[in-house]
């Protein structure tokens, strides 16, 4: 592993900084330890043993305050944070005190602006009563919970190590703490998972009494065990029409139990449970992502960070960015992220947004009935009917061609 030589300094163009504050605003904060690796997962996460000696969650927040602050002088003029999200990785295993000097990290370089949502992810396993007392002491308002499926053989395949009824004691756990925002996150479409056992994680996210469930389909990435298992024929790779089975049944059980679809993969029982951070991204606003590998987007200027630990928390040690490359998107590229983005969101994509071409595909797209008439007349704006959700990926090619 090379050491960076030299400080890298960290400065963004005017035309970027030019509307901040204008757009949402967020800090997002990678953690990136795990206690083992799930079999499915690429993010950017790091065992114990993987890291030996050369990072630890010290040096980490190290850095991490460091970066924070070097995002304070660059911004400027930055707005206090109205969302902050912590993620990983696995952040509750910093416990409640590590996530709480997390916070405090944001809030002495950003602020937090009044009513600001702060969310952190969490593996049930290491959540109990007294981390959700401290977390919530320390000032974090939302908690997501990786629950993934309610069967075991299920995961077992996914290489979870929680046991079944965990994340839904842990969701309760944490209500019972104050939190009146706790999301469960569901995977579906895992090999070997029947509708009767996607019923049944269903039945326990509405059991544990959620006011925000988020269901992503299974995607076996590359470099992933799982995708080594697919490849050499140990586990079939996923089938698409079951995808969209088991997302209808997704759908109507809990649109029936009052959650409603505000995003193709997330659900809410009200305006205010819904995840504001990610909305923020998905509205096009601006966040600072820190911890290694983080990706940030300030006024169509994206960047990302080093990789691995041990080298984000030498980078800024030596008084430089942890910066390792970024990208300024052409007004073709951000036209092409809205559509992309918006379009997902239950209020829809304003027909403005579309060229001539775009807005002759959104007149085919409502007569092919994956766009709502209704909105469309009546409103201007492109609306996913249910279907058009199913189909979303397309569409948004169509729109942009």
């Amino acid at each position: 592993m090379s050491e960076i030589s030299a400080p890298v300094a960290f400065t963004l163009p005017g035309h970027a900084l030019a509307g901040l504050g204008t757009r949402p605003f967020g800090v997002y904060v990678h953690v990136p330890f795990c206690a083992t690796r799930c079999g499915y997962c690429d993010f950017n996460t790091y065992t114990a043993g993987e890291l030996g000696t050369s990072a630890s969650p010290e040096s980490w927040l190290e850095g991490l305050r460091r970066e924070l602050d070097l995002g304070a002088r660059a911004l400027g003029t930055a707005p206090a944070a109205e969302t902050v999200f912590v993620g990983g990785g696995t952040p509750s295993l910093l416990g409640a005190d590590g996530l709480a000097d997390v916070l405090d990290a944001v809030r002495n370089a950003f602020g937090l602006a009044p009513g600001a949502e702060v969310t952190t992810e969490s593996n049930p396993e290491s959540t109990s009563p007294e981390f959700f007392h401290g977390l919530r002491a320390a000032g974090y308002t939302r908690v997501s919970l990786g629950m993934q499926s309610a069967a075991s053989h299920v995961l077992k395949i996914l290489d979870r190590t929680h046991t079944p009824g965990r994340p839904v004691a842990a969701a309760r756990e944490a209500g019972a703490a104050g939190f009146e925002h706790v999301n469960l996150d569901v995977i579906y479409g895992t090999p070997g998972e029947r509708t009767a056992d996607l019923r049944a994680s269903l039945e326990a996210v509405l059991d544990a009494g959620v006011d925000h469930v988020s269901a992503y389909s299974l995607i076996v990435e590359d470099g992933t065990a799982l995708a080594r298992r697919v490849r050499k024929g140990e586990l079939p790779a996923p089938d698409e029409d079951v995808l969209a089975t088991d997302y209808e049944l997704i759908d109507s059980v809990l649109s029936a139990a009052g959650l409603t679809w505000y995003e193709v993969s997330n659900w809410a029982a009200s305006e205010a449970a819904a995840c504001r951070h990610n909305l923020g991204y998905w509205r096009g606003g601006d966040w600072w992502g820190a911890g290694p590998g983080a990706h940030s987007h300030v006024g169509g200027v994206r960047w990302w960070n080093v990789k691995h630990p041990a080298r984000y928390a030498s980078a800024l040690a030596s008084g430089g960015s942890a910066e390792a490359d970024r990208e300024v998107l052409t007004a073709e590229e951000q036209a092409f992220e809205r559509i992309m983005l918006e379009l997902r969101l239950a209020e829809g994509l304003p027909l403005d947004a579309l060229d001539a071409d775009g807005v002759r595909e959104a007149e085919l797209a409502v007569a092919e009935g994956l766009l709502d008439a209704a909105s469309f007349a009546e409103k201007g704006r492109c609306v996913l009917t249910f279907r058009g959700r199913l189909l979303a990926d397309g569409l948004v090619r169509r729109l942009a061609a």
